[in-house]
């Protein structure tokens, strides 16, 4: 891990640079997935299941059978993990639920805005070498909440085309009944485009890997509305002396595991406590059974030092962390000053993990400094507001004036004609 002592403002760009991604090989390939499925549906996701991971599927959809396999396959102790996640979950969620506004501007005009749920949602669940059936919860749980009609679920299976166990009985547990084994850019384009067996959905959620995230760039600039752009996970940790160098490099280290492209960065008050996080995450590092993934993604972290604290707060700004932790003396007067991260966590006993799976936070967030202008996954993300007025005979000729000023200095006749028709019949 690098240490950089004090870094003038003109480094701070660089430093805040993640890993480089260069999609341009992969874009190709992804657009030919997207139009293989939009052109043959479900023929093309039978066949790149067998081509992409090798899997011979006889069918696309979960079956009954299948769900209740997976509840006796899960054991009680991660079912009582689910339920108490879930319930922390959906209270956070629920305290979310926007309320309508009605609003007299004038005289005989009321103005309303109507929160009002999206219709169709298409949730992604990766999986391969962690399947995360956690997602599940973050994504289903708030759909359901915001009263989303249709939900639908796509995840990739293992080389025998089995779902994770846990995925389905997460799935169930939020009322998700439609579940669908198609993962990869091809699941995105099931979803966005809809074949014989995947619906169409309005609104695709969820992580993934490059070709996931670029699908779904994809179908976006197309039909389909997607959460946020994402990328490789990360985590920044300020850090005093009153920190605990232990925590400190756990939470470097359970980001790390997500990949090798993930980065971690610890911004400190002094050299000394930098060079007891990098001894330390070297310690603990040796620990873990997923070693290769963290040894690659540590390669893109670093620890920088600030003398004082508003360099500090000021290279969190601009960094804008997915997760950012602030294991500082004054944890919440830092974090009273912080205004761009996806989720953020105060003090030492507020660890990252915590907001991964169970304190009731949503852990779909802004990557890459995304953070600047997007918000995490929340519960407006399942839902629309529609904007709806009534004109009383009154109100639409004491705002005539004013409508027909307006449209006639913009050219616009007709405008003006739809509410002088009005005045003159009344």
């Amino acid at each position: 891990m690098n240490i950089y002592l004090n870094p003038e403002r003109g480094q701070w760009a660089s430093l805040c640079r993640r890993a480089e991604q260069d999609n341009s090989l992969i874009a190709e390939r992804v657009e030919a997935i997207v139009e293989r499925v939009k052109e043959q549906g479900d023929d093309a996701l039978l066949a790149l299941a067998a081509e992409i991971d090798g899997v011979q599927l006889s069918a696309l959809e979960v079956s009954d059978e299948e769900f209740m396999l997976a509840e006796q396959q899960v054991s009680a102790e991660v079912k009582a993990a689910i339920e108490v996640a879930s319930g922390n979950i959906e209270a956070f969620h629920r305290a979310q639920l926007p309320r309508e506004v009605r609003v007299q501007t004038q005289a005989g005009v009321e103005c309303l805005q109507r929160p009002v749920p999206i219709r169709r949602v298409g949730l992604y669940i990766p999986g391969g070498t962690a399947p995360l059936f956690s997602t599940v919860l973050m994504l289903a749980l708030p759909a359901r909440l915001a009263g989303c009609e249709q939900v639908v679920l796509c995840t990739p299976t293992n080389k025998q085309g089995q779902v994770a166990a846990e995925v389905l009985y997460a799935a169930r547990r939020c009322g998700v009944t439609s579940v669908y084994k198609v993962g990869g850019a091809q699941a995105i384009a099931a979803m966005a485009y809809g074949t014989a067996t995947v619906p169409k959905v309005d609104k695709i959620f969820g992580p993934g890997n490059r070709y996931v995230t670029l699908a779904k760039q994809l179908v976006a600039g197309r039909n389909t509305s997607i959460d946020m752009p994402a990328g490789p996970s990360e985590v920044m940790v300020l850090a005093d002396e009153s920190a605990d160098v232990r925590f400190v490099a756990a939470d470097m280290l359970s980001q790390a595991e997500h990949g090798s492209d993930s980065q971690a960065i610890v911004v400190c008050s002094s050299r000394a406590i930098a060079e007891a996080v990098e001894a330390e995450v070297e310690r603990q590092r040796g620990l873990l059974a997923r070693a290769e993934y963290v040894a690659e993604s540590l390669a893109h972290s670093r620890a920088i030092v600030f003398d004082r604290e508003e360099d500090m707060i000021a290279f969190a700004e601009e960094y804008a962390a997915e997760h950012l932790i602030v294991s500082m003396k004054d944890a919440w007067g830092v974090v009273d000053r912080i205004t761009t991260a996806g989720s953020v966590f105060v003090g030492n006993y507020s660890p990252e993990s915590a907001g991964d799976y169970a304190s009731g936070t949503n852990h779909t967030l802004p990557t890459s400094g995304w953070a600047h202008s997007c918000s995490g996954v929340n519960i407006d993300s399942f839902m629309r507001k529609m904007t709806i007025q009534h004109l009383t005979p009154k109100g639409i000729e004491a705002l005539a004036p004013t409508i027909v000023a307006m449209a006639e200095a913009e050219g616009l006749e007709a405008h003006a004609a739809a509410v002088r028709v009005r005045i003159e019949k009344s």
